[in-house]
């Protein structure tokens, strides 16, 4: 199970999608670090059994053990702050954005690996959650980092293309 069997299960109308995840995995902006744990880091987040064990199998020979751990904490993290942090966004009442979060967050200030490569992680999470608030606010901890607007643009390739893939996967197995 890998990426060759994600695409090998893409269906003819969906070459585009086959062609970019091989893409992706084969591009260089990103080191593997930050390529694979975005990967696994959006599986996780879309959460289909599909993607996750194939995503899983291809990023388990490239990510270390805190790498592949901190992937899916931005997945588990970004799956709370996306959905709080969108709504208070798109809530009229301006309230809601002065008051404190008063959530858990801790995995973010030490994720066990580069601070950066775990803001990367989470701003594809964020994409794949369509969070608008935390997309600028990773996108602000990646510059400051130092990360080129290619490297984040990168990342959310990544969360696009992975996102894609689970769905037409997803639509494939309810279509029987």
């Amino acid at each position: 199970m890998s990426i060759d069997t994600l695409k090998s299960a893409m269906p003819d109308y969906a070459k585009d999608l086959k062609l970019n995840i091989g893409s992706l995995a084969n591009e260089t902006i990103l080191n593997d670090q930050q390529k694979y744990g975005c990967m696994l880091a959006c599986a996780y987040a879309i959460g289909t059994p599909a993607i996750v064990s194939n995503i899983k199998a291809e990023a388990e020979a490239k990510l270390s053990e805190e790498a592949a751990k901190a992937a899916k904490a931005a997945a588990a993290i970004m799956g709370m702050n996306n959905v709080y942090y969108r709504s208070i966004h798109l809530v009229s009442n301006e309230t809601y954005r002065t008051l404190p979060a008063r959530l858990r967050m801790n995995v973010i200030g030490s994720p066990g690996i580069e601070k950066a490569d775990f803001e990367l992680y989470s701003m594809a999470v964020s994409a794949v959650n369509g969070c608008g608030m935390c997309l600028d606010a990773h996108e602000g901890e990646l510059r400051k980092a130092g990360l080129t607007s290619e490297q984040i643009q990168a990342s959310l390739r990544i969360a696009a293309v992975i996102n894609g893939v689970a769905r037409v996967l997803a639509a494939e197995e309810a279509a029987g």
